[in-house]
């Protein structure tokens, strides 16, 4: 048996599957592509996470969107994060061309050009379906982890959030939880240290700081009503192929903390709100976060701790976590460990940190008899990756250069004319695009200010007066003369006096 076959036997055991599957190419000996030895990802293991990583321009986005489109006709939805702005093409099919053709023959596939059913959706001032959340949704502990606040700081948001409950005032976007801060430091203060203790305006002036940078991302476009529900992404269209929810995020890239707290609240919610289902046959929705580092860079230690019990229990919710970065090495360890796929397209060794970050990632991948990972890692062309993922007992399948398949839609970005389209046909869009500012928190509290400013005033008017009067009364009494001194000032006494006087001196 020749090395090619002995090859070829390797990688069609070690991916074989009993039950459905996605084939993301064909596996390579050296430069050579095995025709029909496929690397295929079962569906059973899609919801153990997984990881894209490679150099700018070795074929992430790609990979990423064949991935997508292949989830897509098996019925599995699917969340994308588009930083870059180039995987709106989803919903138009691929134009074809020769080396598409080329690549396919050696893979063993054919090649169908197909667009696929998309959702734009977005959190900031793009054009989309508007994703929002209240700041009561949050809740006062992902609030206070996303706004990296001290343990005393955090008392005070939970005390706000007790308060608030107590008293019916909805807190539903930042300027309501702006106003609740302001009150619990002037106008409210003893009602509040009478019920709660006594709250720092040092700490409240902090918080309020956090909130203002949020708010300077973008944050008051996200904070609101009316609330996206998470079910709204795990949607099938008529053809029974899971819809793609491309979230666009071109205009936010220099705004990490706000991308950060979307990603971190979305997955709260999800996690919350879908069932348990342990391992099925198949995913209920798959989540790409693209730029991955832009959550983790900008996160305090407890808001990673968050991301990483989220990532560990909410497989378990039949939802598959995707991070797609440059290094395997900017994902944080916990979080690593936990992902059952990897793709790794290729690295660049220009500099010393380089071949140091290349030996690490070579590390995450099991070892092989037909690749030395380090060297293989710096010769991947574009469009080929080594690839390890779970096979249907949870095992990881034998390391794997592949060629990877091309994308079925077009890869590139869609015209405005379009984007216009697909927005025209979106189903989401009348139901959360209409912003709805219903009475909550900042005008209760500013009716409550009024009325206690009113009653203020209204006292000081009463002590004004009571003051008027007294003095007034105090200044009749001082006027006012006794019989005596009248008697003793009036001129018919003078002149007695003078006259007895003036006889003595005689």
């Amino acid at each position: 048996m020749s090395k090619t076959q002995e090859f070829f036997k390797y990688i069609k055991e070690g991916y074989t599957t009993k039950g459905e599957f996605i084939t993301l190419g064909a596996g390579m000996l050296g430069e050579e592509t095995v025709t029909n030895a496929h690397v295929n990802i079962p569906l059973k293991t899609l919801n153990r996470h997984g990881l894209i990583a490679g150099a700018t321009g070795t074929g992430k986005t790609k990979t990423l969107q064949v991935l997508a489109e292949n989830m897509s006709e098996k019925g599995i939805p699917v969340l994308l994060m588009d930083v870059k702005g180039d995987l709106s093409g989803l919903a138009q099919p691929s134009p074809g061309h020769a080396k598409i053709d080329e690549r396919h023959e050696k893979i063993g596939i054919p090649f169908t050009p197909t667009k696929f059913p998309i959702e734009i959706l977005s959190i900031s001032e793009q054009d989309g379906v508007r994703l929002r959340a209240t700041v009561s949704e949050f809740g006062p502990v992902l609030l206070s982890r996303i706004l990296d606040l001290t343990e005393t700081q955090s008392g005070i948001v939970a005390i706000i959030f007790k308060y608030c409950d107590d008293n019916q005032l909805p807190l539903l976007d930042l300027k309501d939880f702006k106003k609740i801060l302001q009150y619990v430091t002037n106008e409210g203060k003893e009602e509040i240290q009478e019920e709660y203790g006594r709250i720092s305006t040092a700490s409240t002036g902090a918080i309020l700081r956090k909130i203002i940078e949020i708010e300077q991302q973008g944050g008051d476009l996200f904070f609101g009503e009316k609330s996206f529900d998470v079910d709204d992404l795990t949607r099938i269209d008529e053809n029974g192929r899971g819809v793609i929810s491309v979230l666009r995020l071109t205009d936010i890239q220099d705004r990490p903390k706000l991308f950060s707290t979307f990603m971190l609240q979305l997955l709260a919610e999800v996690y919350e709100t879908f069932p348990e289902q342990g391992d099925s046959g198949r995913p209920e929705l798959v989540i790409f976060i693209d730029e991955a580092h832009l959550v983790f860079d900008e996160a305090s230690k407890a808001l990673l701790s968050q991301i990483e019990s989220i990532v560990k229990l909410i497989r378990s919710k039949g939802i598959g976590l995707y991070f797609v970065t440059q290094n395997p090495k900017d994902v944080p360890e916990d979080v690593l460990a936990q992902l059952g796929m990897k793709i790794q397209h290729a690295l660049r060794a220009f500099t010393a940190k380089d071949r140091k970050a290349i030996k690490l990632a070579a590390e995450n991948y099991p070892d092989s008899e037909y690749y030395d990972t380090k060297e293989v890692l710096t010769q991947l062309g574009i469009g080929e990756a080594l690839v390890s993922v779970l096979n249907e007992k949870g095992i990881p399948t034998p390391l794997a250069r592949t060629m990877l398949r091309a994308p079925m839609s077009r890869m590139d970005v869609l015209t405005e004319k379009e984007i216009k389209q697909v927005l025209d046909n979106s189903r989401l869009i009348p139901k959360y695009n209409d912003a709805i500012d219903r009475e909550s928190a900042y005008e209760m509290l500013n009716e409550k200010i009024e009325k206690i400013n009113e009653k203020k005033n209204k006292e000081a008017r009463k002590e004004e007066e009571e003051n008027t009067r007294r003095s007034s009364s105090t200044r009749s009494r001082s006027t006012r003369m006794s019989p005596i001194v009248k008697v003793l000032t009036s001129a018919t006494f003078i002149r007695a006096a003078f006259g007895i006087l003036k006889k003595v001196l005689k």
